[in-house]
């Protein structure tokens, strides 16, 4: 009862000083890409540093609901802690991008659940939790490819990565993106199924920065390879 109480109040501690961090300069910049929260990142992880780890808190936090505070609770949280359906709720219930990137980065990926998971998104008819799915795919062509099939992927990207929505085609381009970058046998039909879809060709790209157009990133991370 004492631990409870006391949770209790560092977590009205923490929301506290997470209320004084709000900036609505940086909510108004945020909001422009769905993310409705004020705080700096430096400064919330600067905070979570002083923090630790506290899974208990972190639980809290997330109930909140509050984005700022869900932020701060996957960086003072255990990762291998969640079991799969505290995940599978987490991920449903992430209503805004830079949670739901944080809760699959973080959180999920070093997860013992998380090719588990994996699986049960990548098919879901909820296209932001099957993004997840593709997410945690792309981290396998990456780091861990055996067992999985890449052909199978770029028939699934070819058919349904032009009118899928915006958040699963991101994804399902970054997968695109990097079967092309790691695997050779495959790389001239990434190229080629990015070049007849033209899925973020005409995306904004700031200068210095690659292009997220599947072509050219991967001419320019094979260059980088190479070079």
């Amino acid at each position: 009862m004492a631990e409870t109480t006391l949770t209790e109040t560092m977590l009205a501690e923490v929301l506290a000083e997470l209320a004084e961090l709000e900036d609505p300069k940086i909510r108004k910049v945020n909001e422009k890409h769905g993310d409705d929260h004020g705080v700096n990142l430096s400064k919330l992880r600067a905070l979570a540093k002083r923090l630790k780890t506290q899974q208990e808190l972190a639980r809290q936090l997330w109930a909140t609901d509050d984005t700022a505070a869900r932020l701060l609770a996957m960086l003072i949280c255990r990762p291998k802690a969640f079991a799969r359906d505290e995940l599978d709720a987490m991920l449903r219930e992430a209503r805004t991008p830079k949670v739901h990137d944080w809760l699959v980065n973080y959180v999920v990926k070093n997860n013992p659940h998380s090719e588990e998971l994996r699986l049960a998104w990548f098919a879901d008819p909820d296209p932001v939790v099957a993004s997840a799915g593709w997410a945690l795919t792309t981290e396998r062509v990456a780091k861990k490819p055996e067992g999985l099939d890449l052909a199978g992927l770029l028939d699934v990207i070819e058919a349904e990565m032009k009118g899928a929505p915006d958040r699963l085609q991101w994804a399902m381009n970054h997968c695109l993106a990097q079967i092309g970058i790691e695997h050779a046998e495959h790389r001239a039909r990434a190229i080629a199924i990015g070049e007849r879809l033209e899925v973020l060709k005409d995306y904004p790209t700031s200068p210095g920065c690659t292009s997220p157009f599947a072509p050219i990133w991967i001419g320019e991370m094979v260059r980088r390879q190479h070079a």
